[in-house]
């Protein structure tokens, strides 16, 4: 028996519709939020072949197109302010990168671990957030080994694990720390331009503070501090303000985690 037209109408039409309920779930990939800012593409680092980046610490930085942007946090995870701007960041579907102290992850190990499982980068930023710099070089090598366990601890049970990435505290490096992260393959992130929300202002004061420099320098590693209530409370027009101007979210992570990463 020949099935009638009409059936095969309407399991044609059923399927057409299914197509486009997947294609529309897959142009919208940021949930409820049609026009979110995204992140735009991944980038792999190396730190056999990348091991310190960002101008205001190095002569070189990260391989950016213009009008490309890296955000990194500093100092969390913290109470409030680290969730208020990881909620940020999910409205909008952008990830980025989280440079945790040691003690603050081993004493909120749940937050540490949401960073984590919402696709955020969790690097490294010592145990106690000295000046690095200013101590005898096996002290300095002690509160960077002691951080990396705190994190790590913080971390144990997840799927994925923190990158093989640190910031130094203040920006305080030396040579002979240096090259022994990069003998262990520790990639070494500077910034090129920062929020400077270490100081005390509104967040719109912060948020024209830190457009102004990325409009100026078309984009770059950009540092602020997840402790910050001036910085959880500006970052949704931060984000919102990036989109409006042109600019796009790149996210970095580790390339021996990541190998099909560009």
């Amino acid at each position: 028996m020949i099935p009638s037209i009409k059936p095969w109408a309407a399991i044609l039409a059923a399927l057409s519709m299914a197509a486009i309920a997947t294609a529309a779930e897959a142009a919208a990939p940021c949930p409820g939020n049609a026009d979110a800012l995204g992140t735009a593409r991944i980038l792999a680092v190396d730190a056999a072949t990348t091991p310190r980046v960002g101008r205001k610490q190095f002569p070189q930085t990260l391989p950016l197109a213009a009008k490309e942007v890296v955000l990194t946090f500093d100092d969390g995870p913290w109470p409030a302010t680290t969730e208020r701007i990881l909620d940020a960041l999910r409205q909008e579907c952008v990830r980025a990168t989280f440079f945790l102290i040691g003690r603050n992850a081993a004493a909120r190990p749940a937050l540490a671990q949401r960073e984590l499982s919402e696709g955020h980068t969790v690097g490294y930023h010592s145990f106690s957030h000295p000046m690095l710099d200013r101590m005898p070089i096996e002290a300095a090598q002690a509160d960077v080994d002691r951080g990396i366990a705190a994190v790590d601890g913080a971390l144990r049970g997840q799927a994925e694990h923190a990158a093989p990435f640190f910031r130094f505290p203040y920006f305080s490096s030396t040579p002979p720390l240096l090259d022994w992260l990069e003998r262990r393959r520790m990639a070494v992130f500077g910034a090129d331009l920062w929020a400077s929300d270490w100081n005390k202002m509104s967040p719109d004061q912060e948020l024209g503070l830190v457009l102004g420099r990325v409009e100026a320098q078309q984009g770059g590693i950009v540092l602020f501090h997840d402790t910050k209530a001036q910085t959880a409370a500006m970052l949704p027009a931060f984000l919102r303000a990036l989109k409006a101007g042109g600019f796009s979210i790149v996210d970095v992570v580790d390339a021996g985690a990541h190998p099909q990463a560009q």
